[in-house]
């Protein structure tokens, strides 16, 4: 004899999840269910949240929800995955050649802006990627995002400063980015607006103050040239 659905809870269907609706109406739905996961998540957190909190926000039944996904961790591991994918283009626009060659304070701006505008317009995402009992799969995907942040740090250092032991290289992109984290969160606790934008430039402030006796000088005189060939 099956046992009961917990009260209030849609039974959720045995053996394989249903396909995906594909039609437009049926990615529409989708849009429509993460949108409302996002808001639930970041209420609640993601431990607090139930599958008819989410329905409850979305105006849908739960059966309506269950015909998408089959349960909480399925709409978490959706949502992580379009947000995972949305930080890694922001960081790629952040991070490339041409900005490299900026002044330091232009190119904290090319770096820092794309990350806060990505993390001012989806809350969620650290609300979801530093909560609890996330699934291991968000979790798995958030440290290879966190460790690639880092490499690009890294790879700014020794563009700059090609004989910086990868020690120290390692521990000052480990510092810059525990930096921008802890005034990250500042910056999201700002109300939108001019205190927000205040609060953004201090953070670049505080980055500009902290690189700037590292590679603020080998900035200045352009990527280092390549050493002549010893005389023979």
């Amino acid at each position: 004899m099956s046992e009961n659905p917990p009260a209030g809870e849609a039974p959720e269907e045995s053996g394989e999840p249903r396909p995906r609706r594909r039609q437009a109406r049926g990615e529409r739905r989708i849009t429509q269910l993460l949108q409302a996961a996002a808001n639930v998540f970041c209420a609640n957190g993601y431990t607090a949240t139930s599958t008819n909190a989410i329905a409850r926000e979305a105006s849908v039944s739960p059966g309506t929800l269950y015909q998408y996904f089959p349960n909480k961790e399925a709409i978490a591991i959706e949502l992580g995955d379009r947000l995972l994918h949305q930080m890694r283009e922001a960081h790629g626009q952040a991070f490339t050649p041409e900005n490299f060659e900026l002044p330091l304070p232009e190119l904290l701006d090319a770096v820092v802006d794309p990350l806060i505008e990505f993390n001012c317009q989806n809350p969620v995402f650290l609300a979801l990627m530093q909560g609890s009992e996330i699934p291991g799969r968000i979790t798995e995907e958030h440290d290879a995002l966190h460790a690639s942040l880092l490499a690009r740090v890294r790879d700014l250092l020794h563009h700059y400063l090609p004989g910086l032991p990868v020690e120290e290289a390692t521990r000052i992109a480990d510092m810059t980015f525990a930096v921008f984290k802890g005034g990250l969160a500042l910056v999201l606790a700002a109300p939108e607006g001019p205190e927000r934008n205040a609060v953004t430039a201090e953070l670049k402030q505080v980055l500009l103050r902290y690189l700037d006796p590292v590679i603020g000088d080998a900035h200045l005189a352009g990527p280092p040239a390549t050493a002549p060939a010893p005389a023979r």
